[in-house]
């Protein structure tokens, strides 16, 4: 049916009388009941005629109307005055480095969002103390200038430290964005990548509260708050970020959208508005939704705007109109915006074109931000987000105020920079313009004394990073004694070994609790479904129903104090599950142990830059890449085989990648990969790939351990074929060693050739190791020479080097460079997943044992060791199609 919604008021009396009966309701019974009789007369309409016009939307307006706006509880004057030092340090800092060294920054973001940060500090940003952990910010990271223009006035930055802004080489600098890996004292978040800010801290904000319902901590009623661009919720993540806050109920959780209308190169919606779709998302979502309009110049407007043509005329304006207002002046506004309406033209008549000029936005207003603020820390029951509108590149007139050039502006001319000290009543003579000094009050100045007592109330300075927590007490590697002993005659899969490892790691007394499960959607997949009932799956409204499989042992059983983070379909959401847990020993002061685990082909692939902000934030736990390579899940295809995680995961410095074939090399693994990150606390963490392939696992050969965290070791060495006999060594790890082992069989049966086999569970460990002594050995140049782990291993050993991995071949040919004066083949699952049996896949793919056999004897031959022929006989003898496409072509 067609919605006849009449926006023209048809009997104005009689709206007169249905409000004020709503009123006297409103009067004596309060607004609850008021709403109530509102949705009963909706659910009424509805019921009878099927649908019903709602809006999702309020008017252009401040949502906290002037008549409820508190007093402001700071001073106004100094803090405009200290408003203005920060916003001249973030640009002169931008403009010193254009100037000296080229490197350029950003300007306009901060100057738009300077006020929205400074009521945020002055009143309701509250640092670490003794009894409260502080409260987590993240900063939008093209605001970063800002903040260390703030720092710099807290004396926490130098002017040397300044002028090295995106200068850090070999110097003490400061990084471009939020770094917590360049800068780890003070950044907290990485968060210039759009979206990953939202989705980052909404999930912080979830794990604040699954560790109180665990018990893990104490609640202390802190708030996370993340300072976005309005451009910036477009991404999916940042909308993935809304519906969780929404769905559960995220009160600590504040996001701040600064509207600047605004993207990199154009407006955010030039032909709409962001700021009114923004409230409809997040409104269906269950947020609060504040918006921040207009400044306090505009309420004398509204209120003495008794025919509502001035909220007509700001909701007709689409963000193009706006946009284009404050790239012009005064008098072009009372021409095109008041002078659509003879009433509105007549409502400015009393005020000058410089009157009407300085009619802020909201988002530029300290007492509209503070009662926004005040209201969204009071909010209980669900999220809030503020939406504040203001002006890129504020204050930087013709410079870039409102202009679409803004976003890229590193520089400012001479007249720009007098005017920008002109508008903001700055103590820089003229004189001193050409330098551009740093600012900041005297010691002992009303200012200085206004600042340190402000951030002395709030409990200290943001932001800063703190990382100091207590080694935990890692379990021997005896604990895991099942997994060295081996599995006898027993069939089973790395992905069982490592659940029976997490099992272990779960009883454990002293860590068991800090043990934080994470898993997409695929728990029954991965044999984990035993963990449901044990340990139980997180809610924070527990379980609401009865599971269909409760008469089972394991039954889906969710709970308040669950430990187990179940995310659904979302491996965003659970590496950001992961990112916060890994993160807890600095944001919480409470050390967590986090295992993300999920099929490998939807992991770094799909959540490579969550990965590399991981990285940044200094995580600490165990990312598992399930029914790993590109030939052991059976029947799934295209889609499902990983052939490329491990080249994804080397180029991550901070990630220890490993892809072990054997339970004890993972027990192993994961033994010492607790010591370095909780022992020794690292800031590294590791991706380690799990097969689902089912298969005998033999016990710890003697002194392996190293080789196994080298990355690689002698598993097997060939005899009894002579010490003259041609030899080969083969490399291979996860799913394809054992073909390497198969492999050395048949050289030795069918072709008399012996095989020393190894196993090499980190090519990229390898590698690293190789590059370090190669540097190592170009600074050191009279000192001998050390010698690559790999060559070491081989030296005293004959034959040529076959490497055999599930992946592509350049994970072999990482060590190529490191085993000199051998001839070296790497075989790998170059070319697109497809569907078959694990046997097919990898004869298909050349990397089963009739292609390792068919590349040793070919390296042989071409070292004069065998004759050629042998290499045909091979081919012969296992039916090997020469003229088959290449599996790597398109």
């Amino acid at each position: 049916m067609k919605q006849d919604v009449a926006h023209v008021d048809a009997d104005p009396q009689e709206t007169k009388e249905w409000l004020e009966a709503l009123e006297a309701v409103i009067a004596v019974e309060g607004r609850s009941r008021g709403h109530y009789l509102i949705e009963q007369l909706i659910d009424f309409d509805q019921a009878r005629h099927g649908d019903v016009y709602r809006s999702i939307t309020t008017p252009y307006v401040n949502t906290i109307p002037w008549a409820r706006q508190p007093a402001y509880p700071g001073n106004l004057a100094l803090e405009r005055r200290l408003n203005a030092y920060v916003r001249w340090n973030a640009m002169v800092m931008v403009l010193r480095a254009g100037k000296h060294s080229n490197v350029g920054g950003h300007i306009a973001t901060y100057q738009s969002a300077a006020v929205l940060y400074d009521v945020g500090f002055d009143h309701f940003f509250r640092g670490r103390t003794d009894t409260f952990d502080g409260d987590m910010v993240y900063i939008q990271g093209h605001s970063a200038p800002g903040i260390y223009g703030r720092a710099y006035l807290e004396g926490r930055l130098d002017e040397a430290r300044m002028d090295n802004f995106r200068r850090e080489a070999g110097r003490p600098g400061i990084s471009s964005y939020p770094h917590p890996r360049l800068m780890p004292e003070f950044w907290q978040y990485p968060t210039v990548s759009m979206g990953l800010g939202p989705l980052t801290a909404a999930y912080q904000a979830r794990y604040m509260r699954y560790l109180e319902l665990r018990g893990l901590k104490t609640h202390q009623g802190r708030k996370v708050w993340a300072f976005l661009g309005d451009g910036e919720m477009d991404q999916p993540e940042s909308l993935a970020a809304i519906a969780l806050g929404g769905r559960e109920r995220l009160d600590n959780l504040i996001f701040v959208v600064n509207c600047n209308l605004q993207r990199l190169d154009g407006p955010v919606r030039g032909n709409a508005k962001v700021m009114q779709e923004l409230e409809a998302t997040f409104r269906a979502a269950g947020w609060n939704v504040i918006k921040v309009v207009w400044g306090s110049g505009w309420d004398r407007l509204l209120d003495k705007d008794t025919t509502g043509l001035l909220r007509q005329r700001m909701m007709e304006c689409v963000d193009g109109d706006y946009q284009t207002f404050k790239s012009q002046d005064g008098a072009y506004v009372r021409e095109h915006f008041f002078g659509k309406y003879a009433e509105l033209r007549e409502l400015v008549a009393d005020l000058s074109d410089d009157d009407i000029w300085a009619l802020t936005r909201g988002g530029h207003d300290p007492e509209k931000v503070h009662a926004a603020y005040r209201e969204a820390v009071r909010t209980t029951g669900r999220p809030t987000v503020v939406l504040a509108k203001t002006v890129k590149g504020f204050g930087m007139g013709e410079a870039g105020e409102g202009q679409n050039i803004n976003h890229q502006l590193k520089k400012m001319s001479a007249d720009a920079v007098r005017a920008f000290r002109d508008r903001f009543a700055l103590p820089v003579a003229d004189e001193q313009l050409e330098d551009m000094p740093y600012l900041r009050p005297e010691p002992d100045s009303e200012e200085a004394r206004y600042l340190a007592a402000r951030r002395a109330a709030l409990g200290g300075y943001i932001p800063a990073r703190f990382h100091g927590v207590d080694p935990l007490p890692v379990p021997p590697l005896s604990t895991f004694g099942n997994q060295l002993q081996g599995s006898g005659e027993r069939a089973l899969s790395t992905t069982m070994a490592f659940v029976r490892i997490l099992t272990a790691l779960l009883k454990d007394p002293a860590l068991g609790q800090r043990v934080i499960p994470i898993v997409p959607d695929e728990s029954r997949t991965f044999g984990m479904e035993g963990l449901f009932r044990q340990i139980g799956i997180h809610s924070h409204v527990g379980q609401l129903y009865t599971p269909q499989d409760a008469g089972q042992l394991s039954y889906y059983k969710e709970a308040m104090d669950g430990q187990i983070l179940q995310e659904g379909i979302n491996e965003s959401g659970a590496i950001a599950s992961w990112i916060a847990a890994g993160t807890s020993y600095s944001n919480h002061g409470l050390a967590t142990i986090p295992f993300y685990i999920f099929y490998s082909m939807f992991g770094l692939q799909r959540v490579g830059d969550l990965a590399w902000a991981a990285a940044d934030a200094r995580t600490r736990g165990f990312l598992l890449g399930a029914t790993a390579g590109r030939t052991t899940l059976m029947g799934e295809g295209l889609q499902h085989d990983d052939g490329h995680s491990h080249v994804l995961s080397s180029v991550i410095p901070s990630c220890i990648s490993y892809d072990p074939t054997f339970a004890y090399e993972l027990a192993v693994i994961i033994q010492d990969g607790l010591r370095r990150m909780f022992v020794e606390q690292e800031d590294v963490y590791y991706y380690i790939t799990l097969l689902n392939e089912n298969y005998p696992h033999p016990a710890m050969p003697a002194g392996v351990e190293a080789g196994i965290l080298k990355g690689l070791y002698l598993l097997r060495e060939g005899g009894g074929a002579g010490a003259d006999a041609p030899r080969v060594q083969l490399m291979g790890s996860g799913a394809i060693l054992r073909e390497v082992q198969a492999a050395a069989d048949l050289l030795s049966q069918d072709f008399g050739i012996e095989s020393d086999v190894w196993s090499a569970p980190s090519l990229t460990e390898v590698r690293r190791e190789g590059l370090a002594v190669e540097r190592w050995n170009m600074l050191h140049p009279d000192a001998a020479p050390r010698v690559p782990y790999a060559q070491a291993c081989l030296e005293g050993r004959r034959g040529p080097v076959v490497v055999a991995t599930d992946y592509m071949k350049i994970v072999g040919d990482q060590i190529r460079p490191f085993i000199p004066g051998r001839r070296f083949i790497s075989l790998g699952t170059d070319g697109f997943g497809r569907s078959d049996t694990r046997e097919s896949l990898r004869a298909f793919f050349e990397v089963d044992r009739h292609f390792i056999v068919l590349a040793a004897l070919k390296a042989l031959a071409d070292d004069g060791a065998i004759p050629r022929q042998r290499v045909g006989d091979a081919i012969a003898r296992y039916g090997i199609d020469v003229d088959k496409a290449d599996p790597a072509a398109v």
